[in-house]
């Protein structure tokens, strides 16, 4: 996905969105730069406001507006039907964002961003029950098994990966062992057990305005 000049886009969604932002120098510009914006312009408008929670939850997770909108349309389809997440299209969406392969890679800090973690799965490093599986939005399920291939153990992102393991927290409805370099999903994933991205009821009040 192409967004342009990264810290201008985050300084403009919020230094979250990329990984790489989250420095104080970041934090002092982006700062200086809100100041500034503030002094010029009036007050947001909510049609604004939700796009702008939009943007930041679609750029956190790395994907074009097409792909992202199916996803918006699949949670609010979810919506009193039963579905896993209960029928609350809000947890529904956090959910098929967060059970995405490079999202689980990333989460297992076996990449330092998400991005990294897209070319992991693209290279084909990562197995799923024993298959290599090379479709970064492919939809993990609970006790599913994710394993890095063997062949790819001593690849150079993952050179000193136990010890890095060791000090990155796990989410809760994640299991790995750093030694075996496998794994699996235990538990669906929630807003309390992992991070959300933004304010996921602006988001999906902007596409049903």
């Amino acid at each position: 996905m192409k967004t342009g000049p990264r810290y201008k886009i985050a300084k403009r969604l919020g230094a979250s969105v990329f990984e790489k932002a989250q420095t104080q120098k970041f934090a002092l510009s982006a700062d200086r730069s809100a100041k500034n914006k503030r002094r010029g312009r009036g007050r947001q408008s909510e049609y604004g406001k939700h796009m702008l929670e939009k943007q930041k939850v679609r750029v956190t997770y790395g994907l074009p507006e097409r792909q992202f909108r199916n996803y918006v349309h699949k949670a609010l389809a979810s919506a009193g039907g039963g579905s896993a997440s209960g029928g609350k299209p809000t947890d529904r969406l956090h959910e098929l964002l967060e059970l995405r392969l490079d999202n689980v890679v990333w989460r297992l800090g076996l990449a330092s961003t998400r991005r990294g973690a897209r070319q992991m799965v693209a290279h084909g490093h990562v197995q799923i029950g024993g298959k290599k599986i090379r479709v970064p939005s492919h939809a993990l399920r609970v006790g599913d098994r994710i394993n890095v291939r063997e062949g790819s153990r001593e690849h150079g992102v993952l050179v000193g990966f136990a010890e890095r393991f060791a000090e990155r927290p796990l989410p809760s409805w994640l299991s790995w062992n750093p030694t075996t370099m496998e794994g699996s999903v235990t538990e669906r994933p929630t807003t309390s057990s992992a991070d959300v991205a933004g304010d996921l009821v602006a988001v999906l009040s902007f596409y049903t305005r």
